[in-house]
């Protein structure tokens, strides 16, 4: 019963077996191997847009730093959410690889950037010219921190707004494609045609062992971003390894199937939990994360039994009700599921 989050679940036992394959024989090294040809090829089909540049790194922190480092000048700010990913949980890496970007943090329910504030904010900004920190990005998460998902027309809302001032647009998409599915949406749809410049495309919640693709729409940027991945210390020898994960994926609708799991296990541990009394849901489950409480005893009795989540476990009444944070992955089992939910309800 682990619940902690997705990045604890095992990889897939198809990427396995892809890893395996890409292991025999020699490759050629630094992203000029055979399968990251194809997996460009795959990335450019799957996003509708031929003259994308894809390049993988091996990790999501590094996939936004970089991302966003050829959005944003040192004397400028990136626009996000004040529970961002890129705010809350990456010990300033965009600042370090913009080489002193600000961020400007923004509000909105649900971890989701309220539209009308971020126009306010972005035109307000840099009014006094040389004085000012001057715009320089907007970066949205998708799943958000706080597992609510933004719709399509949300994007280009605030893309638009965006493009009217004249900065770029970063989509953090460390769960990306269960974003997708809960939105029964297109990969186009949720990115470029939106008005989205580049996307941390991630893998590594969603069943890989470690890599996360960066797709950039406008093929003029593909010579700064290889620079700088290179000059970060993130561009691997054997790449074929990262190359090999990401095919894998992206074989027989693979990278679909497991979010979709992933989301309906969600579903599930919510449907469950609502039988028990006094259990309030605090944030929208839009995909596979749960944000909510439950009494006191209810945790007692989970963690007692096994389970794993994030919760503050303390002394007082039992009937206090407590936060938590539960996380659904590919291979979350409904057995696992069904026995938290009989363990919380007692």
């Amino acid at each position: 019963m682990y619940f902690a989050s997705d990045n604890a679940a095992p990889a897939a036992p198809e990427v396995m077996a892809a890893m395996a394959k890409a292991n025999e024989g020699y490759a050629a090294s630094y992203g000029t191997d055979d399968i990251m040809d194809r997996v460009t090829a795959q990335i450019r089909h799957e996003f509708e847009a031929p003259e994308a540049a894809v390049y993988l790194v091996s990790t999501g922190t590094t996939a936004n730093a970089l991302a966003l480092s050829m959005l944003a000048a040192p004397w400028q700010t990136i626009f996000c959410h004040r529970q961002s990913h890129i705010e809350e949980d990456e010990c300033g890496a965009p600042e370090f690889f913009t080489g002193g970007a600000k961020l400007t943090l923004l509000d909105g329910d649900n971890a989701k950037i309220d539209a009308d504030q971020f126009a306010r904010v972005a035109e307000h900004t840099g009014r006094l010219g040389v004085h000012n920190i001057q715009r320089g990005a907007l970066s949205i998460t998708n799943v958000t921190e706080l597992g609510s998902v933004y719709t399509c027309e949300e994007i280009a809302t605030l893309c638009k707004t965006a493009k009217d001032l004249g900065i770029g647009t970063h989509l953090d998409g460390a769960r990306f494609t269960n974003a997708l599915v809960a939105l029964g949406c297109t990969p186009a749809e949720m990115t470029w045609k939106a008005g989205i410049d580049v996307v941390s495309f991630g893998g590594t919640k969603n069943g890989l062992l470690g890599v996360e693709a960066v797709i950039i729409f406008d093929p003029a940027k593909a010579w700064e971003f290889e620079l700088r991945r290179k000059r970060g210390g993130h561009l691997f020898s054997k790449h074929r390894y990262l190359s090999a994960q990401m095919e894998a994926y992206l074989t027989d609708d693979l990278w679909i199937r497991l979010a979709t799991q992933a989301n309906a296990a969600g579903a599930r541990l919510e449907a469950g939990l609502t039988q028990i009394n006094s259990f309030e849901m605090t944030n929208p489950r839009d995909a596979n994360m749960l944000f909510c409480k439950m009494p006191r005893a209810a945790h007692n009795r989970a963690v007692d039994g096994g389970a794993m989540y994030y919760m503050e476990r303390s002394d007082g009444p039992d009937d206090e009700l407590i936060d938590c944070r539960l996380v659904c992955s590919w291979s979350t089992t409904d057995e696992e599921i069904d026995q938290f939910v009989a363990l919380a309800k007692g």
